[in-house]
Parts: C-alpha cells; sequence; structure tokens
C-alpha cells in the first residue's frame, strides 16, 4: 500500500511518547503500509542545532520524507508545545516537505491541559510545509500508556480505541490519496 513515516519527537529512548508511536506502527503494518521509524534523537545534535542542512543525517532525514505517502508525527508535550527536537527538525526540512502527504499528528503528556497542543502548536506549522490532508490527531495521557519490563505496550481501553480509530482514519486517507496521486503523475 502505501509507505509511512514514522517520526518520533521524543528525546528519550524510553519514552512513552516512542513507545506508544512503535505500537501504533505495528498496526499500520497489519494494515500493509511500509512503515520508516525516524527516530530523530538519532539525529545528532551538532545537524540539528546547527543547521547544517548538508549535513548526512539532516540530507538522509529530507530524503525519507519525500519518498513517505505519509507521515506520523508523535510528540510528547513540554511547555504546551511539541519538542524541541522535533521543531529543529522540521525547520531544516524544505517549506513544502508535507506537500501531496497525509499527516498523523500525535501526543502524548501528562495533563489535559494540553490536550490543544496539537492543534494549536502542531497542526500550522504541518499545514505551512503543504501538508495535503492532516488528518485528526489524538492526544494521549501518559498514565493511559503502560510499557512493561519486555518493552510491550499496553494502552488504557478508551485511549485505545480512541488511537485505533484515528489510525485506521489516517490508513484509509491514505488509500484513498493513493490512486489520485497515480493518476496524476
Amino acid at each position: 500500500m502505501a509507505t509511512v513515516l514514522s517520526v518520533s519527537g521524543s528525546p528519550s529512548a524510553s519514552s512513552r511518547t516512542d513507545r506508544l508511536l512503535r505500537h501504533l506502527d505495528q498496526r499500520l503494518t497489519a494494515q500493509g503500509h511500509q512503515v520508516v521509524p525516524l527516530d530523530i534523537r538519532t539525529v545528532p545534535a551538532e545537524a540539528l542545532l546547527g543547521a547544517d542542512f548538508r549535513h548526512p543525517a539532516i540530507v538522509a532525514a529530507t530524503d525519507l520524507f519525500a519518498r513517505a505517502d505519509g507521515v506520523v508525527v508523535a510528540t510528547p508535550v513540554y511547555k504546551a508545545s511539541y519538542s524541541g527536537v522535533l521543531k529543529a527538525l522540521l525547520d531544516l526540512l524544505p517549506q513544502y516537505a508535507l506537500t501531496g502527504k497525509t499527516v498523523l499528528p500525535l501526543a502524548t503528556g501528562g495533563s489535559t491541559a494540553h490536550v490543544l497542543a496539537i492543534d494549536y502548536a502542531l497542526r500550522p506549522v504541518l499545514n505551512s510545509m503543504g501538508a495535503e490532508h492532516i488528518v485528526q490527531g489524538w492526544f494521549t495521557l501518559d498514565k493511559d500508556i503502560t510499557v512493561r519490563e519486555d518493552g510491550t505496550v499496553t494502552v488504557a481501553p478508551a485511549a485505545a480505541e480512541a488511537l485505533a480509530q484515528v489510525v485506521d482514519g489516517f490508513s484509509a486517507a491514505l488509500g484513498a490519496e493513493l490512486p489520485l496521486l497515480a493518476a496524476a503523475g
């Protein structure tokens, strides 16, 4: 089906955001999509903070965005906004890196006070980057995500149901747009 770039904006490898995203990647893979993970924390800090557009890691990330049909962007919420590492990478991508892409924004946080971070902080940036279709995103409370010692993830039933719906909606949007893109090409 489609190639999905799954972008983790978490600066921590053991974060609930990262674990939840990789858990959702499995659902997309089971639906027939090719999922390509990108953990921004693995991009060298000197490339991100030094705005080194020619650094091989930035060039590789830009290429991943270019090749993707759809992009899932997951971030923890800090200070009512998305993570700084995500901001640093988005700033280094071409202005219209999301043109023609379907995008699913996801966020995690400790309080429902941050639930609007997707719509007020992240969505405008994704839109300015030319996203073709930004599907309904979802905010998940940290307390609804349990990571076991073996790495498996369990999501509270209500949150799991909502996440399944937004992921399935994203998957359906990808499927609906692929014939249009093929016809245009």
